[in-house]
This record gives C-alpha cells, sequence and structure tokens, in this order.
C-alpha cells in the first residue's frame, strides 16, 4: 500500500495525536501478525504495547480472523432493541465465567468510553429504582482516565482531557490520585505505602453526605495516566468504605481487564470484587469494537421489576452486542484459554520486572512501575518543554524497530501477553539505548 496522497493525509483529524507532525513524516502501519507491525516501507516493529492496550493474543490470530469472515457472511447485522442473535447470550456467558464471583450479568457496548457511561448510568438508575433517588453524586479520582465521552472525561481527572469541554457533568467530584514517588519510587509491584490514601473518600462523604452520592469509580491501575500501581490494601480500604456508605464501587478495567495483570481481570488479582466492571479492548483483541459492562446478580435484579412487558433501563447502542464483535470475542476469549494467556502475565511478571528495573540509573530515569505485563518508566521533564523528552524516545524506539507509547513524560508499556523472554530483552534494550541518545 502506498502513503496516502497530500489530499488524504490533509482530511483525516487524527484523534490523540500532533496532526502536523505527524502529516510533516507519518509513521503508517500496513500489516501486522503476531508479536509485530510492519510499516509502509517494509520495517518489521515489535509492538510493545499490544496496539493501544488491545491486542492482547498478538496480531491476525487465525481463530479470531476467520471467525470474523465467517460471522460477517453469515449474519452481518442484528437489531439488539427487541431483538437478538446467539452469539450474543454465548459470549455474555463466556465474560461472566471470567468475572470474579457473582458478577454475572454483561452487558456490551462498543468502546470503553460507551462502557464507562453504561455503568454511570446504571448506577443512578440502580438508587432510584431502590427508592434512594437523591443518590446523584459521582466520584471519580484525580489523574484518572475513564474514556472521551462527557461522563467518562467529568469523573476522569487528566486536566487536558478536561479543560477543553466546559463544567461537564454537574454534582461529580475527585479522590486524591495514588502517585507518591516520595515514599513508593522504584517499587516493584504494588507500592508498600499508600492505603491511607482511600480515606481521602471519606474526606468528600463528610463534605457531600454518603446519602448524595451513588458511585465511585476508579482504574485498579491507572494507565493512560502513567501507570499508577493501586498501593497495598488500597482498593480493599475503598470496598470497605463504599460497602459502609451504600455507595457502588465501579473498577475501569478497560486496560487491566482480560489477563493485563496475570488474572482475567485486576479484580482477581488484587483480592477486590466491585459491583460494576467496565471492559472493552483485549475483549475481542482489538479486532472488532466491543466493550462491556458486567454487573452483580443483585444490581440486575433491582431493576428487574413492574409489569414484564416494560423496558427495564432505558439505554442501549445501535451496535450493542453486533454479531462481528461477538463472534471475535468468542474466539478472542477461546484463543486466551487455549495458550493459557489470561494469566500468562503472572509467569511472565518477575522477568519483565528485572528487565524493566535494569533501567533505573538510566538518564533522566525518575521512576520505574510495574505489575503483570504493564510498566510505566517516568522521566524527569526537559525545563520549559514537558513531554518532549519521552516522545523523543518514542521517535528513537520506533526508528528502531520497537514500538512504545508515552503518556507525559512516562513511557508505557503493556505488550500482548503472547511475548517471549528474548522480546522483553529487545524492548528494555532499545529505550535503554534510545535514553542514553536523547538525554
Amino acid at each position: 500500500m502506498t502513503t496516502p496522497s497530500p489530499a488524504a493525509l490533509d482530511a483525516y483529524w487524527m484523534p490523540f495525536t500532533a496532526n502536523r507532525q505527524f502529516k510533516k513524516a507519518p509513521r503508517l502501519f500496513t500489516k501486522a501478525s503476531g508479536m509485530h507491525f510492519w510499516t509502509d516501507d517494509g520495517r518489521q516493529v515489535l509492538d510493545g504495547v499490544a496496539g493501544l492496550w488491545c491486542v492482547n493474543a498478538g496480531h491476525a490470530r487465525p481463530k479470531i480472523v476467520q471467525a470474523i469472515a465467517e460471522q460477517a457472511a453469515e449474519l452481518d447485522y442484528a437489531p439488539p432493541f427487541q431483538m437478538a442473535h446467539p452469539k450474543a447470550f454465548e459470549l455474555a456467558h463466556k465474560v461472566a465465567e471470567l468475572a470474579p464471583a457473582g458478577m454475572n450479568k454483561v452487558f456490551f457496548t462498543n468502546s470503553g468510553s460507551e462502557s464507562v457511561d453504561t455503568a454511570l448510568k446504571m448506577a443512578l438508575a440502580y438508587h432510584r429504582v431502590r427508592g434512594e433517588g437523591q443518590r446523584t453524586r459521582l466520584i471519580g479520582r484525580e489523574r484518572g482516565y475513564h474514556g472521551v465521552n462527557f461522563g467518562g472525561i467529568s469523573v476522569g481527572g487528566m486536566v487536558a482531557n478536561r479543560k477543553m469541554f466546559g463544567t461537564m457533568l454537574g454534582g461529580v467530584d475527585h479522590i486524591r490520585h495514588t502517585h507518591d514517588p516520595a515514599r513508593n519510587a522504584f517499587s516493584v509491584g504494588q507500592p508498600a505505602h499508600g492505603a491511607d490514601l482511600a480515606d481521602d473518600l471519606e474526606r468528600l462523604i463528610a463534605l457531600h453526605d454518603a446519602s448524595t452520592i451513588a458511585a465511585v469509580i476508579v482504574e485498579p491501575v491507572a494507565g493512560s495516566t502513567g501507570v499508577l500501581i493501586p498501593p497495598v490494601g488500597y482498593l480493599k480500604k475503598l470496598r470497605q468504605i463504599c460497602d459502609q456508605h451504600g455507595i457502588l464501587l465501579i473498577f475501569d478495567e478497560v486496560i487491566t481487564g482480560f489477563g493485563r495483570t496475570g488474572s482475567p481481570f485486576g479484580a482477581q488479582t488484587f483480592g477486590v470484587t466491585p459491583d460494576l466492571i467496565t471492559c472493552a479492548k483485549g475483549l475481542t483483541n482489538g479486532c472488532v469494537p466491543m466493550g462491556a459492562v458486567i454487573a452483580k446478580q443483585s444490581i440486575y435484579d433491582t431493576f428487574m421489576q413492574g409489569p414484564e412487558h416494560l423496558i427495564e433501563f432505558f439505554h442501549g447502542y445501535t451496535y450493542s452486542a453486533h454479531p462481528l464483535a461477538c463472534a471475535a470475542g468468542l474466539a478472542t476469549i477461546e484463543t486466551y484459554q487455549e495458550e493459557g494467556l489470561l494469566t500468562r502475565a503472572a509467569e511472565l511478571e518477575g522477568y519483565f520486572a528485572e528487565a524493566l528495573h535494569s533501567l533505573k540509573g538510566l538518564p533522566n530515569v525518575i521512576d520505574i512501575r510495574n505489575i503483570g505485563l504493564v510498566g510505566g518508566i517516568e522521566l524527569a521533564s526537559r525545563p520549559g518543554a514537558p513531554t518532549q523528552r519521552a516522545f523523543d524516545v518514542f521517535l528513537d524506539c520506533y526508528q528502531s524497530g520497537v514500538l512504545i507509547r508515552t503518556t507525559g513524560d512516562t513511557i508505557a508499556l503493556s505488550p500482548p501477553l503472547i511475548i517471549e523472554r528474548q522480546q522483553i530483552d529487545q524492548i528494555v534494550g532499545t529505550i535503554a539505548t534510545a535514553l542514553k541518545r536523547v538525554a
């Protein structure tokens, strides 16, 4: 495939991209397989970020490719309102089997952003149905990322994602983030210090009164803000506080779902069961857009009241449980299970951690964070040029045949779960060389 024409390059307004910089020297992928992409000029690039945290089983997996092709020929679309198709129920059952015990109802969306907005609406509606309609307040966390729809950016806490878009949803507040480099820099796995940061929720409860709060939403691992690992005991303490005050706890597992932390879901890795889980990305291995909200049986049962012919929850999407997405999801989960990928991150975690932390002491590395097969390498910002140093490392690695991701001045890694040890070495070695070159 040739490079797009100037007119074609000009037509596409790219998401989360420095458009002018990119279009002067486009970085284009034209093929992918296994652990690698190929560029338009034929170079092989090792994928260190699973596409965008989503291609957990590696690229172009035959079972998934075949399932999508066969589904497109058999049933390309089925209306999801008052109608359905068999694979929607099959996939919901498979997802529920992987989820924490008691979380067995699955509502399908088309992305992580839609999953978050769906979960927030579920929480508000749940309290209204059970007679506590005054519980309308939503609590997010500073530096949180919950997608880019209005609900998600309202409960989210990344300033650049919020500052352009007005007042957003009303009745939203935020607890403190857990980034504490003074106490936890270069922690291997979960930081030892910071469970007490969960007590900040008690401050907001005292300010707003628990009777007004519907839900708290957090990422078990805050990914897009720079890979912030929860301190030991932090998530359990949040669960206890929510239980004490009748507040729903939502885990945003769009990144941590489907094996990233060494268990099917981060909730299982950290031993904390929320009331709702949002997921997407790894659900279909990134092949067809799809997301989901997984709910406890008790939440679903609360809605199943009144006359049976009436709609219980006025929410959904034209493409909810799209047949191609369901086919991809079923084949993806089958691939995960056949190859043991949902727990493989736990097997490689020690090796991955040791490799990452070998970068300590290299120029401008001020922190390294890891859990499962996700890692963050935080760099000192250049004076007057925040994000530039990390972006220069990104470009250097790309030219050297490794794809990484940067957020601010943090390098984020989340390779496909099929990665081998020598490929971990290649990623870390390439980053080490780049760090020295762009110092």
